[in-house]
């Protein structure tokens, strides 16, 4: 106890120390990678982006983290992340930067409260280091620049930890409840992915605390109860609310937040299970796997220089494209195949790999002569929360069935913590000779450098020959000449070491500023030389590759006459249905349109738009000046079709109702009526039936349809009645001739009207 009291001590005695120097640039770093130009991003992640206009307006929106200002439907997530943006935006103004900024701070936190967490046991530079770490793991600022919940989720989980390292050290039950209770916070973020980190709570508590183990047990069960009544805490209020006093829970099958966080944002982000249950033909939602045609085809730049616009579609005409999952994009949304290697296939490794062989020679050091049954040093202990931490997330990457590259979010913190306490301990062991312990530093600099080589050879014709060769070579130099001096000791060793962790962190600085450079994607974002094409895998081969986000391809509505049929869809590898793409019929390995298109087998985009399976532009760094919306291929608003609908309105709530999110949200944001996405954020949630829909359209509530072939789902009779019993507006009246009116609702979409009396 005495011991305890002393370390209290300490660390008020080192609050009242000067600020670390050190840190200053660091943060200056972080705060950079996640604030600069964050301005020009006008809609952001626009599904997320029109929740909190919806928000705004009214505490029952706000409460229930509805998508559309009717109150019609939720959004796919609970609310607090949520909550914190429109607080932002009631204080700063509804802006895009205005959403993003909760999680660019959150972002610049993170680098801080690590640099506090490994300071303390570690020492100075290895916090120094692990914060540095932090800020520069590309994926970290791609994310924190957007208004997904990713970077806040990882900031509360890191403030969790502190709380949790306190705990132990003060030996207080009140900061045990209060880490677990911020974890329950966590799980109103982002539900079941907050609960990865749960085995290195319970690990570190059980290992690190002097108490006998019948506290422990009932300590950590009264915490455990406490973090399960929090999480759950909204979730039993949503769902006892009667189902017409509501808006329909977003995403699910059967109206249930419960069964959101635990199926479709739970179980199976594992399996990869997302098929449609409430529809009356079983096939594959249109949730986030099927929606790549509305994530990843985004950021296209209408201002953007026609000649190099043209240049683009010339040099991609020749080439097929891969749809994710397919060969070249390396499993769905490029995140690899299952297996205990899948954090080393490209589009994930360049994301958050750069330093894991680093890592896993500094866990090698770090444990070194340690006993199972101890006595553990509180380096160890914290060196196994962080493990504990970083391995059931690393599996978990490596055999789910579906997730998003920004996930991998979640690993930066425990390989942030490594690269910084290990590489003090391997200096150390290093400058000691401490046995075959002194070969891991040299060793685990000739290993990373060789990754890092393999990382960037597919991006050759974007970042050149020259930066993979010096990197591998001065990676390969430094290390050999490291091993060659270990029995000297003098200032230049102590350079060559400090020269050694600056090439090796070089690289992951690079693509860290890439979403700065070339361009973001707010709705799947992730870094690279093709960051803007939120697929982050290796860039095409078209002429100007810095600026051909997905193979230099148009966004629906071109007028352009250089369409290939070259440009097809390919299926995913491996698939047994003859090269269908997931509910499409046979076309030979095409990319097949939803059912009921009527595009002759042309790749349909949300809001219906043709392209002739043409992908979009992304956005150009040349044109960073301009504001930029990312939300998706529907971020702008088609002005014909608005004035239309707002001169026609006679008095109805929904200013149109159309089949998902896409087409909605950019006319929630731009005008913040209510917009009746009817089958929720992909189209497949079965909120509607016919007769709840004449009953609206009795009401006087809706009467405007914009229909495309996207997103019918478990919708498809309300469609086919809607059609049936409409009249439909003929396209002169509302659909614009322009390129850029084409972004909304236009293209092969259909408007139609229906009134009952």
């Amino acid at each position: 106890m005495k011991h305890m009291n002393s370390e209290v001590k300490e660390e008020r005695t080192s609050n009242k120390k000067r600020i670390d120097l050190f840190l200053v640039p660091i943060v200056l770093i972080a705060a950079f990678l996640n604030l600069f130009k964050i301005w020009t991003d006008e809609y952001a992640n626009a599904y997320y982006t029109a929740a909190v206009k919806s928000m705004l307006q009214s505490f029952h929106n706000f409460f229930y983290a509805s998508f559309d200002p009717g109150g019609y439907v939720t959004i796919d997530k609970p609310p607090v992340v949520f909550w914190i943006q429109t607080i932002s935006a009631k204080i700063f103004g509804f802006h895009g930067w205005s959403v993003i900024l909760p999680q660019a701070l959150a972002g610049i936190g993170s680098v801080l409260l690590l640099y506090v967490l490994v300071k303390r046991t570690f020492g100075v530079w290895a916090g120094r280091f692990a914060a540095l770490a932090m800020a520069l793991t590309p994926i970290v600022p791609a994310v924190s620049r957007t208004n997904n919940i990713d970077s806040m989720l990882v900031f509360t989980l890191l403030v969790a930890t502190w709380m949790l390292f306190r705990a132990v050290r003060t030996a207080k039950f009140g900061w045990v409840l209060a880490a677990f209770a911020m974890i329950g916070v966590a799980f109103n973020m982002k539900m079941l992915q907050a609960y990865m980190v749960l085995p290195a709570f319970y690990v570190f508590y059980v290992v690190a605390t002097k108490i006998t183990w019948k506290k422990k047990i009932a300590f950590l069960t009264t915490a455990t109860a406490l973090m399960l009544a929090v999480s759950v805490s909204w979730a039993v209020v949503v769902d006892s609310t009667s189902a017409d006093k509501r808006p329909y829970m977003g995403s699910s099958q059967t109206n249930s937040v419960l069964e959101l966080a635990f199926g479709y944002n739970g179980i199976n982000r594992l399996t990869g299970n997302t098929s449609v249950t409430g529809s009356s033909h079983k096939q594959p939602a249109q949730t986030e796997q099927q929606t790549a045609s509305s994530e990843t085809k985004q950021n296209s730049n209408s201002s953007a220089d026609s000649s190099q616009s043209s240049n683009q579609r010339k040099s991609s005409s020749s080439q097929k494209m891969q749809a994710p999952g397919g060969g070249n994009q390396n499993g769905m949304f490029n995140t690899g195949n299952p297996g205990p290697f899948r954090l080393f296939q490209k589009g994930l490794s360049d994301q958050i790999s750069w330093l894991l062989p680093f890592v896993i020679f500094s866990i090698v050091g770090l444990f070194a002569g340690v006993k199972f049954k101890g006595p553990y040093t509180t380096k160890q202990k914290e060196s196994l929360f962080w493990l504990a931490w970083l391995l059931p997330v690393a599996v978990f990457f490596s055999i789910a069935g579906f997730f998003h590259q920004y996930y991998l979010i979640m690993l930066a913190p425990p390989i942030a913590a490594f690269a910084g306490a290990g590489a003090v301990a391997l200096w150390s062991m290093y400058k000691q000779h401490n046995g075959w312990k002194s070969w891991l530093l040299p060793g685990g600099i000739l290993t990373t450098a060789a990754l890092q080589v393999y990382i960037m050879s597919p991006y050759v014709s974007s970042i050149g020959v020259a930066s993979i060769a010096g990197v591998g070579a001065l990676g390969v130099i430094l290390a050999l000449v490291l091993a060659v001096r270990k029995q000297r000791k003098n200032s230049l060793t102590n350079y060559l070491g400090a020269a050694a962790m600056v090439v090796l962190l070089a690289m992951p600085a690079y693509w860290a500023v890439t979403p700065i450079i070339y361009g973001g994607n707010s709705m799947l974002p992730s870094a690279g030389p093709d960051s803007s094409s939120g697929m982050g895998g290796p860039p095409s081969t078209a002429t100007n590759s810095k600026q051909s986000g997905f193979n230099g391809m148009q966004p629906p509505g071109s007028s352009s006459g250089n369409s290939s049929s070259n440009n097809q869809m390919q299926p995913p590898s491996g698939s047994s249905n003859g090269g269908q793409m997931p509910g499409g019929s046979s076309n030979n390995g095409q990319m097949q349109p939803p059912s009921g298109s009527s595009n002759s087998g042309q790749m349909q985009m949300p809001g219906g738009s043709s392209n002739n399976s043409q992908m979009p532009n992304s956005f150009s760094s040349k044109s960073s000046s301009s504001k930029r919306k990312s939300g998706g291929m529907n971020a702008e608003v088609n002005q014909k079709l608005l004035n239309y609908l707002t001169k026609n309105n006679t008095g109805e709530k929904y200013l149109f109702a159309t089949t998902d999110s896409t087409s909605a949200a950019p006319y929630i944001i731009k005008t913040g009526k209510p917009v009746m996405a009817m089958g929720g954020f992909s189209g497949s949630d079965p909120i509607l039936t016919v007769s709840k829909l004449k009953a609206m359209i009795k009401k006087g509530k809706v009467k405007y349809f914009y229909l495309s072939g996207m997103g019918k789902g478990g919708q498809s009779d309300v469609i086919t009645w809607i059609k049936e019993n409409s009249k439909e507006i003929p396209s002169s009246k509302w659909q614009s001739t322009s390129s850029s009116a084409q972004q909304g609702p236009s293209g092969n979409g259909t408007l139609y009207e229906i009134t009952l009396k």
